[in-house]
C-alpha cells in the first residue's frame, strides 16, 4: 500500500468528488454520534487526513497512521498546529509493535479494508489495539451494491447474491503485474468475521446510494447530501450503496 500512494496522487482523486467525500462525512460523524467518550482515536490508513477535521476534536489524543510517506507528510503540514495528533507511518500490519494494546476508545478505517487480503489479520490487531468496550467505524466497498447486482441478473447470473467470496476488481494485467489489490466485499462476509473476531454490530449505513455521474451532472451537490443523509440508515438493510459503514463494539 505505500509504494502504490507514494507514487499516486491521491489528493487529485477528491477533485470533483464532493458527493462521495459529503456522504462519508455524513456517516462518520452519524456513528461518532453514538460514541458517548472518547479519549483516544487511531485512524488505520488516515492518508492526507481527509477525514480528520470530522473527528479531531472529538478526542484528546489523535494518531493518524499510513504507510505512506508522501501521505503523511501533507497530513503533518495541515495538522502542525494540532498538538493532540501524532502522525504514524506505519501499514496495519505492523501496528502490533508500535501502537500498545488496548490503547484506543476508537478505531476508525476507511477505504482501507479493499487492500486487505487477509480480514481475520487485520480485525485481529483492531481487537488488541482497542480497550474493552471500544468502538470500530469500518467502511468497506459492496459487493452487493445495486448496480453490480443488477448487472449480474441481466447475465443471467441469479445466485450472486448468495456469493459470499470476496470479489478483486482488478484488471487482468494488474492482477499480472501484481499491483496493490482492489478486493469487494459480501456484506454477511464481513459481518460475520466482525463477530468472529469479539466484535458487536451496533450499527451500519449505506453510502454513496446516489453515486451516478449523470445525476450528479444535473442535480447540486447541497440537494444529493439532503437525500443522502436520509438514505443511508433505510439503505443499510438492503446494502444499497457501493460502500457501507459499520460501527462495532469490541465484546468486553
Amino acid at each position: 500500500m505505500g509504494a502504490h500512494y507514494d507514487t499516486y496522487d491521491y489528493p487529485n482523486y477528491w477533485i470533483g468528488r464532493d458527493y462521495e467525500h459529503g456522504s462519508e462525512l455524513i456517516a462518520l460523524k452519524a456513528l461518532l454520534a453514538k460514541i458517548s467518550k472518547i479519549g483516544t482515536i487511531v485512524e488505520i490508513g488516515a492518508g492526507f487526513g481527509r477525514l480528520t477535521p470530522a473527528y479531531f476534536y472529538r478526542a484528546k489524543r489523535v494518531v493518524l497512521t499510513d504507510p505512506s510517506a508522501k501521505l503523511l507528510k501533507i497530513a503533518r503540514e495541515e495538522f502542525s498546529q494540532k498538538k493532540n495528533i501524532r502522525i504514524l507511518q506505519a501499514g496495519i500490519e505492523s501496528l502490533d509493535g508500535k501502537l500498545r494494546t488496548g490503547s484506543a476508545d476508537l478505531v476508525i478505517m476507511v477505504r482501507v479494508l479493499h487492500h486487505i487480503k487477509d480480514l481475520d489479520e487485520a480485525l485481529a490487531i483492531i481487537n488488541r489495539i482497542l480497550k474493552p468496550n471500544g468502538y470500530f467505524i469500518l467502511e468497506f466497498p459492496n459487493k452487493m451494491h445495486l448496480k453490480a447486482t443488477l448487472r449480474q441478473f441481466i447475465r443471467g447470473n441469479l445466485t450472486f447474491r448468495f456469493d459470499i467470496f470476496t470479489s478483486d476488481k482488478r484488471s487482468a494485467k494488474a492482477k499480472r503485474q501484481k499491483k496493490i489489490s482492489f478486493l469487494n466485499y459480501h456484506p454477511d462476509k464481513v459481518f460475520e468475521k466482525l463477530q468472529e473476531n469479539g466484535f458487536e454490530i451496533i450499527e451500519k449505513r449505506s453510502v454513496s446510494n446516489i453515486r451516478s455521474s449523470f445525476i450528479k451532472n444535473i442535480l447540486p451537490c447541497s440537494f444529493l447530501l439532503s437525500l443522502e443523509k436520509f438514505l443511508q440508515t433505510p439503505f443499510a438493510y438492503i446494502d444499497f450503496g457501493p460502500s457501507i459503514f459499520v460501527l462495532a463494539k469490541k465484546r468486553g
